[in-house]
């Protein structure tokens, strides 16, 4: 019989100590591997330690959870689903992202225009010698796509001349266009969006570009966008100011590592995160990023320090933890709204114990979410948008809100039982999260956050930490503006690119140079 390991107490920092000491024994990949297994146990031991931790909840947590659409989560209950009546080919549309890329998606190709060779219009026809040709509106496409190299390098050899007699030694002149730096603006924004945007740490572009024939170290990849994060800020700092003036503001956080991180002697937290907010404003979208110990409420009250005064109260939508709200700065007043997924996926948790309930639930939340997509195909304003909620939606919520009221004073349900829990968050939160039913812009949910964190949680599973505090502030400025580009349909690399070579520009005027319309100040 095998014998019960001896238990050892160990802390995070202890780990990270023992990490760095078996580092040079290891390869960067194996030690990255060693590393990730190590810190999974850690965080696994602390969610056990929370009484509140299941075993369903860990298990979604290690193994991969395919969807949590109604009927594939009530199938999974044991319930039969009714499926749907499959559409006619007059109203099938294909979904967006599915099929062949047309020339007109390759938004970043080069275009190049190919005359005629032979012809011009005007010219008689070649095919049947009595009619004219003329330009057609569109041209032929063809795509054509190569393989490159993410960074590349140029070696300039400049011809030297030395006279025999007196030694002088004549240089040729630098080509028209090579800049004074070995790093052009170009190199920065590559290294940031690839770092930032697409998760890539620097030891891995390292490799790649090694692999190229182009040596580029970890640490002149971190000095380069340090050096740039610096030249930018700006249109990181107008940002925050534009976003404080949202009508929307979606907030949310998510843990996070900074390894060497001074706490104040009073400081008795213990965990760093990185907070999400993303503000919206007549169909404009700002995504930003903060690390560090405060939370998502923290941060956000801190951006609406800059709010300006004389503006409605806007609407706050994130899930219902208290940690997502703060004090407010004086004379602010906002909306609070709730997550309506975050209450949805509380039932998809708790469907296979409570299937029939759990059914009701989902499939009046998903009338809702019909309803409120109906509202978004027609693209209601926001005031009209509120009422036809409050025609077709508000019954269903109501008749939802007296069904879980029912279940607890009739006693038909165990308040501790995990339905019975459901239904207490769900009454506790009733006004936030209903607040789609009272508010004209209120959004139901707050997903378009947890979209946007993602691309922090991208960074924490391949870099798996920042450094430095100061390393985290690198980061959440790139991933801003990295992101907010997304948000805007603008070109991250070309935006980043640009704000570097208008640098004195961007000093003297940052709101006229965000990602939606920086193009109109190019010269």
């Amino acid at each position: 019989m095998q014998s019960t390991p001896a238990r050892v107490d160990l802390s995070r920092e202890e780990l990270d100590q023992l990490l760095e000491r078996v580092r040079g024994a290891l390869n960067e990949e194996e030690f990255q591997k060693l590393s990730a297994a190590l810190h999974t146990l850690s965080y696994v031991t602390e969610l056990l330690q929370n009484r509140e931790t299941t075993l369903q909840a860990l298990r979604r947590l290690l193994c991969h959870v395919s969807t949590e659409k109604t009927e594939a989560v009530l199938r999974e209950a044991g319930l039969e689903t009714t499926p749907k009546p499959p559409k006619g080919d007059s109203e099938h549309t294909p979904s967006k992202g599915h099929g062949r890329n047309g020339a007109s998606a390759y938004t970043g190709a080069k275009k190049v225009a190919v005359p005629h060779l032979t012809m011009k219009p005007g010219d008689a026809c070649p095919g049947c010698s009595k009619g004219k040709v003329y330009p057609q509106k569109e041209p032929r496409t063809l795509v054509r796509v190569v393989g490159q190299a993410p960074l590349a390098a140029t070696v300039y050899e400049l011809d030297r001349l030395r006279c025999n007699l007196c030694g002088e030694v004549f240089t040729a002149q630098e080509p028209e266009g090579v800049g004074p730096e070995k790093y052009d603006e170009t190199t920065a924004a590559m290294i940031a969006l690839l770092k930032y945007g697409s998760g890539m740490p620097f030891y891995r572009l390292e490799k790649l570009e090694h692999l190229l024939g182009i040596p580029l170290p970890a640490s002149t990849q971190w000095e380069i966008v340090e050096e740039t994060a610096e030249v930018i800020k700006a249109a990181r700092d107008e940002l925050i100011r534009q976003a404080a003036q949202g009508e929307v503001l979606h907030n949310d956080d998510t843990s996070m590592r900074v390894l060497a991180m001074v706490r104040e002697a009073s400081d008795d937290r213990t965990g760093v995160f990185t907070s999400g907010i993303v503000s919206t404003q007549a169909g404009r979208k700002i995504a930003l990023y903060f690390t560090g110990r405060q939370h998502a409420g923290e941060n956000l009250r801190d951006v609406l320090d800059y709010r300006a005064g004389g503006l409605a109260a806007p609407v706050q939508m994130s899930d219902a933890l208290s940690r997502n709200t703060s004090a407010l700065p004086e004379g602010v007043a906002i909306l609070l709204a709730n997550c309506l997924a975050h209450g949805r996926r509380q039932f998809v948790e708790v469907a296979p114990s409570f299937p029939e309930a759990c059914r009701y639930g989902l499939e009046t939340l998903g009338d809702v979410y019909k309803y409120d997509a109906e509202a978004r195909a027609a693209k209601l304003p926001p005031e009209e948008r509120l009422r036809f909620h409050q025609q077709h939606s508000e019954p269903l919520m109501k008749t939802l809100q007296e069904w879980m009221q029912a279940q607890m004073a009739q006693h038909l349900v165990e308040p501790n039982s995990g339905l019975g829990k459901v239904i207490t968050y769900f009454l506790r939160h009733w006004k936030g999260l209903t607040a789609f039913l009272r508010d004209a812009g209120a959004p139901l949910d707050n997903n378009i956050c947890e979209r946007a964190l993602k691309r922090a949680v991208l960074h924490r599973k391949n870099a798996l930490f920042y450094r430095t505090l100061h390393g985290s502030e690198v980061g959440d400025l790139f991933m801003s503006l990295i992101h907010t580009c997304e948000l805007c349909e603008a070109n991250p690399f070309e935006y980043l690119t640009e704000l570097q070579r208008h640098a004195t520009e961007l000093a003297a005027t940052p709101a006229t140079w965000m990602p939606w319309n920086y193009r109109e100040h190019l010269a």
